[in-house]
């Protein structure tokens, strides 16, 4: 059954009252609205927990999509009682690691702002994020991060807008990726815009982000990869670069 995905409108919203609508064998859990983000697009998908009326709690260690886009199932972490349908629960993400992955995700559209060639690949993480580029040119990994970082610094609001799947298949050229197509089927796609006007980005994206490139912090690349001939995997970490003796 499909879920009402409350983190579409709202990457800050950390919990929600939801009711359950499926309860599976493998312990899995749908409900009629969630706040959690499932695995989707190189971005992990929410952990967190839920309170039962009882008082009881039951620790959520995944998140994924059922058959389609718009199922939503929650994974108890192993040993955790059972929920029953219409069951009336308080749904919580971990919200420090999810501002991280946010946090993340956004420093990876930065990238492709500072490096503008096709994506071959991506993955986010709590840590360390990477990003591969279909490109042979040369590139210093410190100049990079410079201009990443003056994005960052330079406090651009990161905002969605709102197509239709008509108009994203009359426009493919806005898609940066090679290999990840953005989320269809739901009847919209949202695109994240960073700078007024969208004058620093616009791209199709279904994950999380922050809300302005501040909130990104201090990030840096780590290194830079030969993955194959035409194939180059940038590393961003946070904080600052290494000092190297």
């Amino acid at each position: 059954m499909s879920s009402q995905l409350l983190y579409r409108d709202d990457f800050y919203l950390t919990t929600t009252e939801a009711v359950v609508t499926s309860a599976h064998d493998d312990g899995g859990i749908e409900f009629d609205r969630t706040c959690f983000y499932a695995t989707s697009g190189g971005q992990p998908g929410d952990t967190g927990f839920l309170d039962r009326a009882d008082g009881s709690r039951i620790l959520l260690g995944q998140t994924r999509h059922g058959a389609t886009k718009d199922i939503v199932i929650h994974v108890p972490v192993e040993g955790q009682a059972q929920l029953l349908v219409g069951e009336t629960v308080t749904l919580s993400i971990d919200w420090p690691r999810r501002f991280n992955l946010m946090r993340m995700h956004t420093a990876c559209h930065l990238l492709s702002v500072v490096c503008q060639y096709p994506i071959t690949g991506a993955a986010v993480g709590e840590e360390e994020s990477r990003v591969d580029f279909d490109m042979t040119d040369t590139i210093d990994k410190d100049d990079v991060t410079a201009r990443l970082m003056e994005l960052v610094d330079a406090d651009h609001p990161v905002y969605l807008q709102w197509i239709t799947d008509e108009e994203l298949a009359a426009n493919p050229g806005i898609v940066k990726s090679k290999n990840v197509r953005p989320p269809v089927g739901l009847g919209r796609v949202s695109l994240v815009c960073i700078g007024e006007n969208s004058t620093i980005d616009s791209q199709p994206c279904g994950g999380t982000h922050v809300a302005r490139t501040s909130e990104v912090g201090a990030i840096h690349i780590a290194r830079i990869e030969k993955k194959g001939k035409e194939n180059r995997r940038f590393r961003i970490r946070f904080g600052e670069p290494e000092i190297q003796a």
